[in-house]
């Protein structure tokens, strides 16, 4: 593939995504569903690509720009690093306690549940599906598009080569689940009581369904400039770093595996470096040029990339091929996110169970944008907190993501599948375990209860 070739399928990647966009903005029934842009683009390139009329003049190399652009993003994560507040931390411990263990439940429920379906039932029907088919399903669904190439492109280098489009397909199914199950489950909450900000679901901003945000006092600072753009533009000043962390992750990775003969994924050593980073950074005040809302831009634009490339590629071929197994993984991924939301949401939140379950529902189905948006709807104000209570969980719950994304593709692959699935079942049992112990269990108390506050 030469530069040229490069540049043009970023060119059309473009086109269509702006395309994308202006549908959302005109088109009443995708904003109705609240589609993404960059997934409206992704489905056309696809119908328009050489799965479908194959009039579109792609390079034979679209299906690896998910694998890169997923190192780029893990950089992002590791560069704005992390942080711990002394007020949050000695916050209301009921609440916060309680969501972080159902947050940490309806991803390890994914980790240890599905894998372990798949394991006794999908490879015993199909044998000659392996081990690690089940993580799939979490990858796309829990992780998104942008885990699902990640461990794709993992399973791929240990054997699966199918691995990155069935991931694909679980993150596009995730995330229309998400947004589609996602509103079904607000109009039902609306009409039983189980939302506490708002009483109807007509009730949404524009700039929610068109995409565009025409009033400037609601246009958000995308982020500002630390260094003086006489010198050097802050946007490339940012970029830099995050391309210094990727491309270090890159040569890490080539000495390990020249090294050992281990051939760990890119994107994770990309994160660590990353981490060192932020460390460094935060010790010598190079922190404080640092923007994170500069750094998340970019990661937001490569996402958007990301699932635009991940759709478009998508070997039809190979979901036909895995048509029965992967129809059977994806109903028992919905029944399981269905369950986290119906049963587990109430029973391990108290007050505003619903606002706080919709968005995790929304995280555990696609990306943070999903449940963004569903918890915007339903909480404009964040009067449940479910924000704060977030990103105070966050730092703790990455561990757990990490281990899952880098170390299951090895084990499933490699005759572990057992201490695998083992960890995370663990983790889920523990998780309902301190909820009981801590008296966080309150699947007694009605569904139409108080919101946060009023308990």
């Amino acid at each position: 593939m030469s530069v040229n070739d490069f540049l043009l399928d970023f060119a059309i990647a473009s086109l269509f995504i702006v395309f994308g966009q202006l549908i959302r903005a005109k088109v009443g029934f995708v904003q109705k569903f609240f589609v993404p842009a960059s997934m409206i683009a992704g489905f056309i390139a696809l119908a328009l690509g050489s799965q479908g009329l194959n009039v579109l003049p792609f390079s034979d190399s679209i299906g690896d720009y998910p694998g890169m652009l997923i190192i780029l993003i893990f950089a992002a994560v590791g560069v704005n690093g992390f942080t711990f507040s002394k007020k949050e931390f000695k916050a209301e411990v009921d609440r916060i306690g309680s969501y972080f263990s159902y947050k940490v439940l309806a991803q390890v429920i994914q980790f240890g549940l599905v894998p372990l379906f798949s394991i006794l039932v999908i490879s015993r029907l199909f044998p000659e599906i392996n081990y690690s088919f089940g993580l799939l399903l979490a990858a796309g669904f829990s992780g998104g598009h942008g885990t699902a190439a990640a461990v794709g492109s993992a399973l791929n280098n240990l054997g699966f080569t199918d691995a990155t489009d069935i991931g694909m397909t679980c993150a596009t199914v995730g995330i229309l689940a998400g947004i589609f199950g996602g509103l079904f489950f607000i109009k039902i909450g609306t009409k039983r009581g189980w939302t506490k900000y708002i009483q109807s679901f007509q009730y949404i901003s524009g700039d929610l369904k068109t995409g565009l945000i025409k009033d400037e006092s609601r246009r958000a600072i995308m982020g500002r400039e630390t260094v003086s753009s006489v010198v050097l533009d802050p946007l490339a000043w940012h970029l830099a770093l995050l391309l210094v962390a990727s491309g270090a992750g890159l040569l890490l990775n080539k000495w390990i595996l020249n090294t050992t003969g281990l051939d760990l994924p890119s994107y994770l050593l990309a994160f660590l470096v990353a981490i060192a980073m932020f460390l460094f950074f935060r010790k010598t005040k190079v922190s404080h040029y640092i923007d994170e809302n500069v750094i998340s831009r970019i990661s937001g634009t490569a996402t958007d990339y990301l699932v635009f490339f991940g759709i478009a590629s998508i070997k039809i071929s190979v979901i036909v091929k895995y048509a029965v197994p992967l129809a059977m993984l994806l109903i028992f991924g919905i029944i399981i996110v269905v369950l986290t939301l119906m049963y587990f949401g109430p029973a391990m939140n108290k007050g505003s169970w619903f606002e706080r379950s919709i968005f995790v529902w929304g995280y555990s189905t696609g990306v943070f944008a999903i449940g963004f948006i569903l918890l915007r709807i339903v909480d404009p104000e964040n009067k449940s907190k479910t924000l704060n209570d977030t990103a105070f969980a966050a730092p703790f719950t990455t561990p757990i993501e990490m281990f899952a994304w880098s170390m299951g593709p090895i084990m499933l692959m490699n005759g572990q599948h057992w201490q695998f699935v083992a960890l995370y079942v663990g983790i889920f049992a523990a998780c309902i375990i301190v909820n009981h112990l801590f008296k966080w269990w309150w699947i007694k108390l009605p569904l139409n209860r108080p919101g946060e506050g009023e308990l």
